[in-house]
Order: C-alpha cells, then structure tokens, then sequence
C-alpha cells in the first residue's frame, strides 16, 4: 500500500462536476493498493496516517497530528501509484490489486480513520476525478507499507 500525503487548508474532489468529498485543514490522501495487501497493510496505513505529526504546535514545529488539531482526511484511491516503468515509457499496473479487493483496503483505511473519530471524506473510487488543493506548506509525505515488511 502506497500513500501520498499532503496536508492542505482544504481539498475536494469532483466527479461529474459535482463534489464527491471535500475537508477543510488536514490531509490528502492519494492511496494506492498493491498486489496482496492485506488487513496488516491497513493498519498500518491507518496508524501512519493519523499519527503522523506535521502539524505545528504553539512553537511553530511539525509536532502535532491530525486528530489534535481537529482536522479531516480526504481519501482519494489512485492505482497509477503503482506504476512500474521498468520496462520503457508506457506505465504498468501488474502490481496494482484486482479494483474489487482494492475498493474494499481502501474503504478500510477510511473506515479505520473515521473509528478514530477523525472527520473523513472519500474520492470516488475507479471514477475520472478533478482533485482540488490548498497544500500547505508545502508538506507531502509518502509511505509505502511494504518497506515495513523489511524492518
């Protein structure tokens, strides 16, 4: 499982010309699930999240998470994190997870964030969106469950 975090003043998502998910202060999520994934993937992903401390404290240092500072979390599945360009230009998706089993990791990461009693909002999943953000900071964070597995 692949994560690119940004924490953004605000930040939505549209389909079809209509909002789908928007938060104001918090974090972007652009989540991509790879090829056997599994609940241990997810709890990890939901862990780093919503422990991640990059938000300032009174003394103006990234020391807080999104939690104490009352933010939200957009979640936006995106497969081409998963891109494998080993083999020319034209990007592969092999290692992305079969769309049904991933719809299911990313609506568990979601779902293990909002039980954290953090506001969530969702792109939609396997639909052409337009994200909008405010990144501030800039501050983008990636995580990759899979390195884990080497620790």
């Amino acid at each position: 499982m692949i994560a690119v975090i940004q924490r953004v003043r605000r930040a939505s998502v549209q389909v079809d010309s209509q909002i789908v998910g928007a938060i104001e202060q918090g974090l972007l999520v652009l989540l991509g699930i790879a090829r056997g994934d599994d609940e241990s993937d997810v709890l990890w992903m939901v862990k780093r999240i919503t422990h991640l401390r990059i938000f300032a404290d009174a003394a103006g240092k990234m020391n807080c998470d999104v939690c104490q500072t009352r933010g939200a979390v957009l979640i936006v599945s995106q497969f081409t994190l998963l891109a494998d360009l080993s083999n020319g230009n034209r990007p592969g998706f092999s290692g992305a997870e079969d769309p049904v089993i991933a719809r299911q990791r990313c609506d568990a990461v979601s779902l293990g964030i909002e039980a954290m009693g953090i506001p969530t909002a969702r792109g939609a999943f396997a639909a052409h969106m337009l994200v909008t953000l405010e990144n501030d900071g800039p501050v983008t964070i990636t995580l990759d469950s899979r390195a884990r597995r080497a620790e």
